[in-house]
């Protein structure tokens, strides 16, 4: 079988896009781990636009492992710009399965998305037990010991404000991610501070591995840096493509807003 579908990326995060309003298909785990391996078409995230109600579209995100996510900043902003330019407007709503998120285009590929409000309670990341999700320590035998803080934006999260070495990074990122702690696994980062409105991060993605940015990471970073009480509310998260603009507002929603690519039309063997 063969299908069309759209490659697009945020600051090198990638994703295939289907318009199941034109192509009603729906791929098996196996079938989407197969596209998502980088020697076929390779991506990140496979994202599903659906008919939705009342002209909001639905929006479902899969991992490359095949596994779904309720949430996608980067690919929210991607399936935003694809809409707006398919609606000759300036603004779209998406529907997914952490609300309605509603986006705007300040010009040039530049996209704004509201993230929602971040969740803090335990059962809500979700964590296995009631504990401090701000002092999360993990004792990972002969890799070390980490102190990180974990919340949720539309999916689990930890970010832990320490240097690390990519290749470390690939070992233990997924040590953490499975961590008897998180119940649903979760998404690892590590920040590091460069000055109160500059984060430079690097991140593990539940279900995709080392990924070159993460919409919801940057979210996640900026609010746990805040509370710390190491940065402004405003700050620059840097990827090594480039940086997003995250700002927590005092509604408690957070706005991201950063670049996406063009859009490419291709075709997909089944």
């Amino acid at each position: 079988m063969n299908i069309k579908g759209y490659k697009m990326d945020g600051l090198g995060n990638d994703f295939l896009i289907i318009d199941q309003r034109q192509n009603p298909v729906v791929l098996t785990s196996t079938q989407i781990k197969k596209l998502a391996d980088r020697n076929n078409i390779g991506f990140d995230q496979l994202i599903y636009i659906e008919p939705g109600n009342n002209s909001v579209p639905n929006i479902l995100f899969y991992n490359s492992d095949g596994g779904e996510s309720a949430a996608c900043g980067n690919g929210s902003r991607c399936v935003a710009y694809l809409l707006m330019e398919e609606q000759k407007s300036k603004t779209v709503s998406l529907n997914t399965k952490s609300g309605i998120l509603e986006s705007f285009h300040n010009g040039d590929k530049n996209i704004t998305i509201d993230m929602g409000e971040p969740m803090f309670e335990w059962n809500k990341i979700p964590l296995v037990t009631n504990i401090d999700s701000s002092n999360i320590t993990l004792n990972l035998k002969e890799h070390g010991t980490f102190n990180g803080y974990s919340l949720s934006v539309g999916n689990p999260h930890i970010i832990f404000f320490q240097e690390i070495e990519i290749n470390k990074l690939k070992i233990i990122g997924p040590i953490i991610e499975h961590h008897s702690y998180f119940p649903e696994r979760c998404n690892v980062t590590f920040a590091s501070i460069i000055d109160k409105e500059n984060i430079k991060i690097k991140v593990w993605e539940r279900g995709a591995g080392l990924t070159k940015a993460c919409g919801t990471a940057a979210c996640a970073t900026l609010v746990a840096a805040y509370k710390k009480g190491l940065t402004n509310r405003v700050i620059n998260i840097h990827f090594d493509n480039g940086r997003l603009l995250i700002d927590w507002k005092t509604n408690n929603h957070i706005y991201m807003t950063g670049p996406v690519s063009d859009i490419k039309l291709i075709n997909i063997d089944i």
